[in-house]
């Protein structure tokens, strides 16, 4: 074990004994070799079954990175283009003022679709098809291109069903065709659990009770507030949805660090996810916004003397996964214990980027 390795088992040990989380992996790549690969604490309280580091996470939206390597995959096999219209290959979607929607768009979160309509619940979130269908017939809440705002749920279906049209495959199996399985990363790494697989799932819980109120008017609130019930309800774990997904920290950092070292994509695609595309205000939260194609620019707690190079997705809960070209490191950290803070990712991603930087 590195010297970086052991230092950050010594805090993840730590974070365990002194309660503050129940059980956490942290996994770093850096110029393509893992130099951690570290797990601490209890997957599941109920039978003090331990955290190992292939032991996967639900992980919220730091699933999404694994929906944006597919999009742009489909653009290398040269399926389609940053700016191809959805309504090309998928014509209901040009409904109500959408048909110049482009997956720049969908990519940048500038849709105008960010959350699913009302009449869509979590239980209908296995019906990949009919929900997609429901946000071709839906108003957008700007027009496409014109503002950002957070597509918490929608942005997999969006990329989902543009992907089902060009290949005939759903998210989860171009997701184990075109990444896990190239990768290692097999049963590591899922769009939807197969069943078999449920029990050794970590279980989440939450830290403190989670609010049923939404903190934004007009969206439900399970689409953008995680909770423990949620994440370990076999229905939502079982669905195909490219929003979320469950992955083990070393398999989600070994996708970053397959992005950084071109093992899945070139470097006109890398210079893609990790340049500014659309900069703005987000309109659901009023926080500002720095988007590259598929990911928010800039490392959680970064100081101001840091580049904004690092692109990545944090999750609900806690959970974070992250690249930087800059210092060719890849970082992920997956947790069962939900907080309403960052605080202990960008813990462990001070250290990791005091270490390597």
């Amino acid at each position: 074990m590195s010297d970086l390795g052991r230092h950050v088992q010594q805090v993840l040990d730590e974070l365990v004994g002194d309660g503050a989380e129940r059980g956490l992996q942290v996994a770093v790549v850096h110029r393509g070799e893992f130099v951690v690969d570290a797990a601490a604490g209890v997957a599941d309280p109920a039978t003090g079954r331990p955290v190992r580091p292939d032991t996967p996470f639900f992980s919220f939206s730091a699933g999404k990175a694994m929906a944006v390597t597919v999009a742009h995959l489909l653009v290398a096999d040269g399926l389609v283009g940053y700016d191809t219209r959805l309504a090309g290959p998928w014509p209901e979607f040009a409904a109500h003022g959408k048909a110049d929607a482009t997956l720049r768009h969908v990519l940048t979160h500038t849709v105008g679709l960010p959350a699913l309509p009302p009449e869509i619940t979590a239980a209908d979130l296995g019906d990949a098809v009919g929900v997609s269908a429901t946000l071709a017939a839906a108003e957008p809440w700007w027009p496409p291109g014109t503002a950002t705002g957070y597509h918490s749920y929608t942005f997999g279906f969006l990329v989902g069903e543009l992907a089902r049209r060009l290949t005939g495959l759903p998210m989860s199996a171009l997701l184990r065709d075109r990444v896990a399985t190239p990768l290692g990363l097999a049963g590591e790494l899922y769009f939807g659990v197969p069943e078999p697989e449920l029990p050794g799932l970590a279980r989440l819980e939450d830290a403190e009770p989670p609010s049923a109120d939404s903190p934004v008017p007009g969206i439900a609130s399970w689409q953008l507030r995680p909770a423990a019930s949620f994440g370990n309800d076999p229905a939502v774990l079982t669905a195909d949805v490219p929003s979320v997904g469950t992955v083990t920290a070393r398999a989600i950092a070994g996708v970053y660090g397959a992005l950084l070292d071109g093992r899945i994509v070139d470097a006109d695609v890398l210079g893609a996810m990790s340049t500014p595309a659309f900069e703005g205000t987000d309109r659901l939260f009023g926080t500002p916004a720095r988007l590259a194609l598929g990911f928010p620019l800039g490392r959680i707690g970064a100081g101001p003397d840091e580049p904004p190079t690092a692109f990545g997705w944090p999750g609900g809960g806690g959970s974070y996964a992250y690249a930087d070209p800059r210092t060719g490191t890849a970082f992920a950290l997956t947790k069962n214990r939900l907080a309403p803070s960052f605080a202990t990712a960008q813990r462990l991603a001070d250290l990791v980027t005091a270490a390597l930087a």
